[in-house]
């Protein structure tokens, strides 16, 4: 597995960085197949912030834990990253007995009150079926995702209803 730690704001000790990827490294027990981890750190004022984005299979599990304190912000993330770890675990299992799993990168749009787009972000769509598409939606932990429908080659967008249910969008030709 490949960690790549890197700081905003301030230069990433030593420490920090082993203290770091120790915490990343043992979610190789967990999932064997884990090829890179990005680790974020950034100081904002007194919000210290820690992302991790963890790349499995094509999928993307990530997370994000703020504090007062950059090692409790390191802390808060990779327990966050453990019950999601788990939850993909669980999800993987109930769905063996289907079809191989193809992976994707999936984005988001963050709204903005202005209506400005403020963040642009490209990503490969692979082809997957709306449970799939469902499966990564709550791994990355959004309300929608875009998808390529493996049955009929278009794109697709599931997203969570308020009611807790998945609607799906498909394009008429």
């Amino acid at each position: 597995m490949n960690i790549i730690v890197t700081g905003r704001h301030f230069e990433i000790t030593d420490a920090l960085k082993k203290y770091a990827e120790g915490k990343i490294k043992k979610f190789v027990r967990y999932l064997s197949n884990i090829t890179e981890a990005i680790v974020t750190l950034s100081i904002e004022k007194y919000r210290h912030k820690a992302e991790v984005l963890l790349k499995v299979n094509g999928y993307l599990i990530q997370a994000e834990g703020v504090t007062g304190e950059i090692y409790s912000s390191i802390d808060e993330v990779v327990e966050k990253l453990e019950r999601q770890v788990k939850k993909y675990k669980e999800k993987l299992v109930s769905h063996r007995k289907g079809e191989g799993k193809s992976g994707s990168i999936a984005t988001s749009i963050i709204p903005v009150e202005t209506g400005k787009i403020i963040k642009n972000k490209r990503f490969e769509l692979k082809p997957m079926s709306q449970d799939e598409a469902a499966m990564q939606m709550d791994l990355l932990d959004k309300d929608f995702f875009i998808f390529t429908n493996e049955n009929t080659g278009n794109i697709n967008v599931i997203y969570r209803r308020k009611d807790g249910n998945f609607g799906l969008i498909e394009p008429v030709k």
